[in-house]
């Protein structure tokens, strides 16, 4: 069966388009590494717990899933586990993510759930099977730090998208995206204009995630270099004077003054400033920080801590388009 037929047997005709040595020693290792291959049905799709835990149930909606789409399944040994607020102990998330990097069979790994946690098992991962076997991580919110350390260290393509935990057998636009990434269409994103938005055209790669732990990897050796690329942020439960304070924080660090795009997804659920006047809006807290430079600058990205989150494949090159009355974000 080619993709095209397997396409019109699973999926809607049409979905609208929404608006340190041993470390420098493995960057040396795979530093080139190839992009991951896409995927074709019988391939074998991971999940694991590298941060947050899930139940059993989640996962296994989340595999009813993959399997309409063709995909086989490999549920890590953390899945159902949990220590404190993580899938596991630090060890068995770190030995869970090990073994589905080293298996051979496995093209994608997904993780179950953000939170936190991935930052605690970072370093005792060895990355270096991805030379031979490259393979497509899947996440976003705390899998921000994962994207981060592979796409600084090791140059290796990685995709912001929903994790098991929001993926079930409701197909929605947001999963659709993820699935047509992981079979090779580029993404080309139609999005809505904002009071907010600066006119330009930015080509370069996409990088950048959750803005706390864009902040949080910063003095790392995953700290994101942004120069010449087009930046995503996006963030949740976050007071508006603590997202001044981590953009202030890019902007004394450099990160925000040579960048050839910024893109923002969604703010959502602000928490209340406790009765303190911060008078500015989300837009005017991020429009100050860049004012100086001549980028373009588009709001209102469908992706972050919301019902649309629109896969995008991260350390990849994109054309960014902001005009008056349209944006688009095209992959490739």
């Amino acid at each position: 069966m080619n993709r095209s037929t397997f396409l019109k047997n699973i999926l809607p005709t049409t979905l609208a388009t929404v608006a340190g040595s041993s470390l420098l020693a493995q960057q040396q290792t795979i530093r080139d590494a190839a992009a991951p291959p896409f995927l074709y049905p019988g391939d074998s799709i991971g999940i694991t717990c590298p941060a947050g835990a899930i139940q059993q149930q989640e996962a296994i909606a989340c595999q009813s899933l993959l399997a309409r789409w063709g995909f086989r399944t490999v549920m890590g040994s953390t899945i159902g586990k949990q220590w404190m607020v993580f899938g596991g102990t630090d060890e068995e998330r770190a030995a869970d993510l090990q073994a589905l990097i080293n298996n051979p069979e496995i093209k994608a790994i997904i993780s179950g759930r953000g939170g936190y946690g991935v930052m605690r098992i970072l370093d005792r991962i060895d990355f270096s099977p991805l030379k031979s076997n490259p393979k497509w991580m899947i996440g976003f919110s705390d899998i921000t730090a994962l994207h981060c350390h592979l796409h600084q260290q090791f140059g290796l393509p990685t995709i912001h998208a929903d994790m098991a935990s929001g993926l079930n057998e409701t197909l929605d636009s947001s999963a659709y995206t993820l699935y047509e990434i992981l079979t090779g269409s580029k993404a080309v994103y139609t999005i809505p204009p904002s009071g907010y938005n600066r006119t330009g055209r930015a080509d370069g790669l996409l990088v950048g995630g959750n803005l706390s732990m864009v902040v949080a990897m910063m003095g790392s050796t995953g700290e994101l270099d942004t120069a010449g690329k087009i930046l995503f942020l996006e963030d949740v439960r976050e007071y508006k004077y603590t997202i001044d304070r981590m953009l202030m924080t890019l902007k004394r660090a450099g990160k925000l003054d040579q960048l050839a795009g910024l893109l923002l997804g969604g703010f959502t659920r602000l928490r209340e400033d406790n009765g303190d006047d911060f008078a500015m809006n989300i837009g005017e807290i991020i429009m100050e920080k860049v004012a100086a430079y001549p980028y373009p600058v588009c709001f209102n990205f469908p992706a972050g801590h919301q019902t649309l989150n629109m896969a995008m494949q991260l350390g990849a090159r994109h054309r960014l388009v902001v005009e008056e009355r349209i944006c688009t974000l095209q992959a490739g």
